[in-house]
């Protein structure tokens, strides 16, 4: 029998410590091995102890989670998770964690004191069982590049329609990939992160800062256009029906919403070959069939390579599916979409 994964629930309330302990420990491969109630005390158990995955709540005395999570993951690196509640405040907090090494995080579902956090226990789950076999080697902090340089200025036909996917892994990868791309890139950019409702627009936002082009939460009804990346809102799906954005509360597709799939179909179905595909670290299958939509409608695909992923779970289902062009490391996507843009396919 293989060993249980070995988890630190940090959190400075006792009875949530409690709730997570069990939730966590239900499932037998799972042990909750040591609390702590500050973030001084997690980085002292994390330190000293052998621990496969951290669970830290964000807003703790003593020491903060992110104060903690940047203590751990210079001293012992360590995969951790994230536990928040929903307002603007802990979403940009969040982000941050992300920037510092956090692998993943959750929302608690009715603020500090969640007693209905089973709800999403599944999710929570999940997430540990992933952020186990992460390497937490690969959560560096995202290279500060100069953006690569479009060489054909004149676009012939209809505009292209670059869609890429991410979950576990990717805000680090998309800001890697969209720092690298100009800013007159002739394109307009569509992105599906799997990320909760109330967390994306404080993400688009750190990325608009942080990369050459313009980058904001999609609405309904925006145009898709050169130069603009639109990320699909939390908890619903994005489609593209001529040209622009058509958001949705259809039924999850692939246990989420947004969904990979749901917008990557959409644009193959309307704009064929004029839709580069790109497929980023994340876990589970969601945008394999998306990719192989695009491809099979005369579009082009990339995905991440394993060697460059945090979790090499949705590029992996791709490649299998066969909706994969060129499979590439990721510091060397951006290049690849440029040069699908200019007509080249070496």
């Amino acid at each position: 029998m293989s060993q249980p994964i070995r988890v630190l629930v940090a959190d400075d309330s006792a009875i949530m410590r409690k709730l997570l302990k069990d939730l966590l420990e239900s499932d037998p491969d799972i042990k909750v091995v040591a609390t702590a109630k500050n973030g001084a005390e997690a980085v002292e158990i994390a330190s000293s102890q052998n621990i496969d995955v951290i669970t830290m709540d964000i807003e703790m005395p003593k020491m903060d989670g992110l104060t903690a999570l940047q203590h751990i993951m210079g001293k012992k690196p360590t995969p951790t998770i994230m536990i928040s509640a929903m307002d603007k405040r802990n979403a940009d907090i969040v982000m941050k964690s992300l920037d510092h090494g956090a692998v993943d995080f959750i929302s608690k579902t009715s603020g500090s004191l969640s007693f209905d956090i089973e709800k999403i226990g599944h999710d929570i789950i999940n997430k540990v069982r992933v952020a186990s076999e992460v390497n937490v080697k690969k959560i560096s902090r995202p290279r500060i590049v100069r953006p690569l340089i479009y060489t054909r200025k004149k676009v012939y036909g209809k505009s292209k329609i670059i869609a890429i996917g991410a979950s576990t892994g990717g805000p680090k990868a998309l800001l890697e990939v969209l720092s690298l791309l100009p800013r007159d890139i002739p394109a307009g950019i569509i992105i599906t992160q799997h990320m909760p409702e109330g967390f994306t627009k404080s993400f688009a936002e750190r990325l608009n800062w942080q990369s050459s082009v313009e980058v904001k939460e999609a609405e309904h009804g925006d145009r898709i256009i050169p130069g603009l990346a639109l990320v699909a809102p939390g908890d619903y799906h994005m489609e593209v029906v001529n040209g622009r954005i058509a958001l949705n509360k259809k039924p999850k597709v692939n246990s989420i919403r947004p969904s990979v799939d749901v917008m990557m179909t959409s644009a193959a179905n309307i704009h064929g070959k004029n839709v580069i595909g790109v497929l980023l670290t994340g876990m589970g299958a969601d945008g394999a069939k998306g990719m192989k939509d695009i491809k099979g409608n005369g579009g082009q695909t990339i995905a991440q390579n394993k060697e460059s992923c945090v979790v090499f779970g949705m590029p992996k289902e791709a490649i299998a599916l066969g909706g994969v062009d060129k499979v590439v490391p990721l510091s060397e996507i951006a290049s690849v979409i440029l040069k699908f843009l200019e007509g080249r396919s070496d």
